[in-house]
């Protein structure tokens, strides 16, 4: 996925009054740039609550999440009980995952960047994101639309060859007036839609105005999805490089 905090990500922002450019002349490279400002922050801590909806059932996680620019992110998982304390860590381009009922480090190679989230419909690469939307992909202006209520610019983003990106192809809802990213396509091989990232409920959390939910949903099982709700958040607060690290990843309560 883009938004691809995309997690952490997913969900960090920084400040809604960007400066001015005109809109006939914005590129979608600085579009999307003022969207991940939003999004990531210098430094961000959100606190945020994730439901994963099956036809027989739904489950809920809650989890507290950092992060300081794009190279640094750390999610711990507070409840239920039976995953408490499980914790991911992305350093650069190193993805860490501790696993506390086995008290073991695991270091997530490739690979494993496409495979699901603690059994949610985000993938390893949507929610610590090892790679970036702006720079690993060649985009364009699509078209303009209403998308939520809102006037959007349309930007469709192909990866680059050297890049890490598990889809063939995404296409991205920005808001013109706020830089809001509203809603995100995502492509296989095939140019078959696979996934679809909408967001929505835009209130004020942490002194900003944003999106305050999230919403991913397969194509093909449109009988299941994963919400998150960012319930609370603090940005630009002093983070430490050091604060990301493996020895921490483990402490971290």
């Amino acid at each position: 996925m883009i938004m691809s905090t995309r997690f952490i990500f997913l969900f960090c922002t920084l400040v809604l009054h960007t400066s001015f450019v005109p809109q006939n002349q914005i590129s979608p490279e600085e579009i999307l740039t003022k969207m991940e400002d939003q999004m990531r922050g210098q430094t961000a801590y959100m606190e945020v609550t994730m439901e994963i909806v099956r036809p027989r059932y739904s489950r809920k996680m809650d989890m507290r999440m950092w992060a300081k620019g794009e190279d640094f992110s750390l999610i711990l998982i507070t409840s239920p009980a039976r995953d408490r304390g499980t914790a991911f860590l992305k350093r650069e381009k190193e993805i860490w995952n501790f696993v506390p009922t086995v008290d073991r480090m695991i270091k997530l190679p490739p690979s494993m960047m496409a495979q699901s989230w603690m059994g949610s419909d985000f993938s390893n690469d949507d929610l610590v994101r090892e790679s970036s939307t702006v720079n690993d992909f060649n985009h364009k202006i699509l078209r303009t639309e209403i998308m939520g209520g809102l006037e959007c610019w349309v930007i469709e983003s192909i990866p680059k060859p050297t890049s890490s990106v598990v889809f063939s192809k995404v296409v991205i809802w920005v808001s013109k007036k706020d830089f809001f990213h509203i809603r995100t396509e995502n492509f296989d091989e095939r140019d078959q839609r696979v996934s679809t990232i909408i967001m929505s409920e835009v209130k004020e959390i942490g002194n900003r105005t944003m999106p305050t939910k999230m919403e991913m949903i397969p194509e093909d099982k449109s009988d299941q999805k994963t919400v998150l709700h960012y319930k609370t958040a603090v940005f630009d607060e002093p983070m430490e490089e050091s604060f990301f690290s493996v020895q921490n990843l483990r402490s971290i309560r």
